[in-house]
């Protein structure tokens, strides 16, 4: 018996996908998974926050726009994909799009690790991310307090550059000219 034959999926199903989920099309398929908690959220905010002086109006080194969960249509990956956090050199893209989503790769990315999204962000996406170009990718992950920094070599495959965890501070690339500190990310109490 022979499996049924399943239809790609399309940017219609993705517009058609309940408001309290976020829709991506990996692997043909259409991927939902719940909008992300108030903690994972707090994760990537604060980590937005962090990387503020970096931002086109920041006070400095500048040169980047960074936002929260932009949506991808990379030519590479031929469908959206949304990672939590994404960044382009001003000089790569001197002007935001007017449409909702970006065709051009960002040049960092970060995925917020969740139970659910884990499989997926690791599996499925840091391929696609690797294929579409994107230089930096970072994931962080709440549970056991970690940012892993990734670097995309010219072979289009990812090296780990460092794991740093807890209370750490660092220069991390492609922001290393300000020290990142993780302690604020994990905070779960004023």
């Amino acid at each position: 018996m022979s499996k049924p034959v399943r239809k790609a999926a399309t940017y219609e199903d993705v517009l058609a996908a309940p408001s309290h989920m976020v829709a991506e099309i990996i692997g043909g398929e259409l991927v939902l998974t719940p909008r992300p908690g108030p903690r994972h959220a707090r994760t990537g905010s604060r980590l937005g926050q962090s990387l503020g002086p970096f931002d086109v109006d920041g006070d400095g080194p500048g040169g980047w726009w960074i936002l929260d969960e932009p949506e991808l249509h990379l030519e590479a990956v031929g469908r959206p994909v949304v990672p939590d956090l994404a960044g382009w050199r001003v000089d790569r893209l001197p002007e935001l799009p007017d449409a909702a989503y970006f065709t051009l790769a960002p040049d960092w990315l970060c995925e917020v690790l969740s139970p659910r999204t884990e499989a997926i962000d690791r599996a499925d996406k840091m391929p696609l991310y690797a294929s579409a170009g994107v230089k930096h990718a970072w994931l962080v992950d709440r549970a056991v307090e970690t940012l892993e920094v990734f670097h995309l070599e010219e072979s289009a495959r990812w090296t780990l550059l460092t794991t740093l965890r807890g209370a750490a501070t660092a220069h991390v690339e492609p922001f290393d000219a300000i020290l990142l500190a993780l302690a604020p990310l994990w905070r779960r109490k004023a």
